[in-house]
Parts: structure tokens; sequence; C-alpha cells
């Protein structure tokens, strides 16, 4: 195993971070709107014991695969995310935020009776008090499945990539799923996914699998505790999978890599300096490494700027964007 601070040189950083604008990218995953609610606790409910919060501001963010079209978008790539939404409030906020981040909505699937996915945060002193959470988590109908894949079929020839984002909320069914795996090989496009439980097997000959230690030991049913057990985890998703490289994450262990061409594995570690939110950490990292992979970079270049990446996202409240120049600055720094 190759462990060291990967150093990547300024010029070398700058070419595939300048690589980034304009690379398009097909977002194939389930979207999400977050909203939270801010605001101050002076006493406790008389109904029950828990505490009023007086709500003083309200704001609005992009979760889950629209969260990756988003970091994809904050620097100068073009995302096309493919999901579908409902007919109701969430679903306007949403569309507003992809106009006012110039995101495409050519890819999204209305789907009747079926809400828009929304996270209510509630957030008091700085300390989340609770969270709602508002989706149905059965499979897309059908006819919206057909729609999904008639979506991807008109746009995944004209990007650079298709990154997978599945957080199981239904979109990611079997159709859906061999469609997008057959259209990424047949136009001979880079293949990412960031996976999580229902279909993590299924994902075979992509180019880059980007699980995290929990949902690497829950698909193989195997504890994962010490480095060797995450190298012995990482070798068999590779070979099971079939992929060119699993990448991963690790936490405050850092990252590992392992590629298939020469069967090297790389331990990365941590880049974060301060560690104030890890929420969309994990979607920060599959964007990044996905527009570095599509600017040219090898496998650990990509992963090396993805850590970097998850570096400044953590130190930002919330889900939060990654700036090209804050990674550059960040890149330089280590």
């Amino acid at each position: 195993m190759k462990s060291s601070k990967y150093k990547i040189s300024p010029r070398r950083a700058d070419k595939i971070i300048n690589g980034f604008a304009r690379r398009k990218v097909v977002v194939l995953g389930d979207l999400m709107l977050d909203e939270y609610l801010f605001g101050a606790v002076s006493r406790i409910s008389p109904e029950a014991p828990v505490p009023v919060v007086e709500v003083s501001r309200e704001e609005f963010h992009l979760g889950g695969a629209a969260n990756v079209a988003w970091n994809i978008a904050a620097l100068k790539g073009q995302a096309f995310p493919v999901g579908t939404v409902g007919s109701d409030r969430a679903e306007k906020m949403l569309r507003k935020e992809f106009k006012a981040k110039k995101i495409s909505e050519l890819g999204l699937v209305n789907q009747s009776g079926r809400p828009t996915t929304i996270k209510t945060r509630i957030v008091a002193s700085h300390q989340q008090v609770v969270r709602v959470d508002r989706e149905h988590r059965q499979d897309i109908s059908p006819a919206a499945q057909q729609k999904v894949i008639a979506a991807m079929e008109k746009l995944v020839p004209l990007a650079d990539a298709i990154l997978i984002e599945d957080y199981n909320k239904g979109l990611i069914t079997a159709p859906v799923l061999k469609a997008a795996l057959e259209l990424g090989l047949k136009h001979k496009k880079i293949i990412t996914v960031d996976p999580k439980f229902n279909h993590f097997l299924d994902f075979k000959g992509v180019t880059l699998f980007k699980p995290n230690l929990h949902e690497a030991e829950r698909a193989l049913g195997a504890k994962i505790i010490t480095p060797e057990d995450i190298i012995k985890a990482g070798k068999t998703l590779l070979e099971r999978l079939e992929a060119q490289a699993v990448l991963i994450t690790a936490g405050d262990q850092g990252m590992y890599l392992f590629t298939a061409r020469k069967g090297e594995v790389f331990r990365i570690p941590t880049a974060a300096r301060e560690v104030y939110d890890v929420s969309g950490a994990g979607d920060t990292v599959i964007a990044v490494a996905t527009l570095a992979l599509c600017a040219g970079a090898s496998l650990l270049e990509a992963a090396v700027t993805a850590n970097h990446a998850a570096g400044v996202e953590v130190s930002k409240f919330g889900v939060a964007e990654v700036t090209a120049e804050e990674l550059k600055q960040a890149l330089r720094n280590w």
C-alpha cells in the first residue's frame, strides 16, 4: 500500500481544475430539497417536554443528487440532473434553485401522486433540534421509469460522464440502472457511482465506485475496522464489480483508492483542517472526482482533488458549495 501526502503541483492542479469548465455530467439520482428553519429556543412547550423554536429565518438548499449537480455547477461544470419530482411546493422551489444556479431542468420527470423529497431541519443556536422528512421511498412507477430512461437516452450521448447518485429513494430501479450502464458503456462515457444499499453490487463495469465504510460493511456482511480490513474490502469490491477503481471514504482515516489496471492501493490522508459539519461531503467527493476524470486527471489525481474538496466542504455549515479558487488554494497549501 502506498501512503503519503500525495502532492499535485500547483500547475497541474490548476490545469485539472480549470478543465472542469463546461464539462457535461449527467447526474442520475434521487433529487431532494433541503429546508432549514433557523431560530432560537427560550422556553419549553407546555404541551410536551420539547423546546419551542421561534423561527426567524428560512433557507432552501439543493439536496441529494440535486446537491451533486450544484457541486458540479459551482465548479463551472454543466450538470444535467435526471430524476423525478412531484407537483408541489418543493418542486417549485427545486426548479427555482436550478434556474438560479444555472442547472439544467431537461432531465426532470414529474410523477403525479409522488411528492418531491424534502428534508426540513430546525436549527436553534447552531444546533439541529430535529429533522422532518417528507418523501416516498418505493420504486417510481413504470411510466416514470420509461421517462427517466428516455431523458438519459437524449442526454448521455452529449455528456462527458454519467454520475449515478443512489439514495435508495426509488429512482434507481433495475430497468433504470440497466439502461444507465448500457448507455454509458455504449457511448464510452466515464461512469461514476455513489451507492447506497439496494443495488450495491449491481454497478458492474463502472469507472469509479465510491462507497463509504458503513456501506461497504453492510454490502459485504463483514466488519471493517482496521486498515487491513479496508484493503480486503476494497480489493473484493474491485473484483466483484469489475470496476476500474474503487474509492472508499473512511472519515477521519481519509480515503483508500484501489485501481484495477495496476492493482495499486493508495491511502490518502484526510485533508480536513477543521471539521464543522460533514453534511454533503460525500456529494462533494463524487462530484469533484467525476469532474477531475472528465478533465483528464488520473484516478489518483481525481481522488486527491476530491479529498481536498471534501476538506473545504466540511469546514462550512450544512451542505455548502466549494469554489474553484478554494479548491486550488487547498491543494497549494497541503
